[in-house]
């Protein structure tokens, strides 16, 4: 499945991220032995056991709701947070990885399902932040990029549209905040029952999780 996915992704933008969480250590080596190198986690004590563990080459993405007291625990390894939603979780990732020395990669993430579970921000809340002096003097994070999760459903047109929002979002993003930033060029949106129809959306990031592993390991 890893090669299908891999040739699917192969003539766009899009890179995928194997959604770990929950499943041993064995699992994520097997993929990592047939080439894939970055994995998302989505709890801080899971991320920071396997990262001791596993090879050293992982970039390891955190793709959760992160809650700023466990911050501290990734800021030494972690590659990218995907779920950025708000500006007082921005700043203690700053805080942490400037302890490091090291600049996070971070997306903002946006609410685009029309579901109340999803956490996420509005155009009106991400402007908020990024007007705001105090982001505008952090060092050790880097937006690079914004997230969304669709609607849970059969309804591929609803599920489209929602990741066209997601693109607008971003493209509106680029165009007033990020025009000189090269690396501000993500978008993580599109699961494993959806991923075909985000990338062609304009999806860069794939986050696929039981396509790869099978049902969530427990225990």
């Amino acid at each position: 499945m890893l090669e299908k996915i891999k040739q699917q992704l192969a003539d766009s933008n899009a890179r995928l991220v194997a959604v770990s969480k929950t499943h041993p250590s064995s699992k994520i080596l097997d993929l990592y032995e047939k080439g894939q190198r970055i994995f998302g986690e989505n709890k801080a004590q899971e991320v920071v056991e396997k990262q001791e563990a596993l090879p050293k080459d992982i970039e390891w993405h955190f793709i959760g709701h992160l809650q700023r007291n466990k911050v501290k625990y990734i800021a030494p390894f972690i590659h990218t947070i995907h779920s950025i939603d708000s500006l007082r979780l921005l700043k203690e990732i700053n805080k942490q990885a400037a302890k490091h020395q090291r600049v996070v990669h971070c997306l903002l993430q946006f609410h685009i399902a029309q579901e109340d579970s999803k956490f996420g921000l509005d155009m009106v809340e991400a402007k908020a932040i990024l007007d705001d002096p105090e982001y505008q003097i952090l060092e050790n994070v880097k937006i690079t990029g914004v997230m969304g999760m669709a609607t849970y459903t059969d309804k591929l047109d609803q599920v489209r549209s929602e990741f066209k929002s997601l693109k607008l979002i971003f493209d509106q993003l680029k165009e007033s905040y990020f025009q000189e930033a090269d690396d501000f060029k993500e978008i993580s949106m599109g699961m494993s029952g959806d991923y075909e129809l985000a990338v062609a959306e304009g999806s860069t990031l794939v986050r696929i999780g039981s396509l790869l592993f099978g049902a969530r390991h427990y225990g």
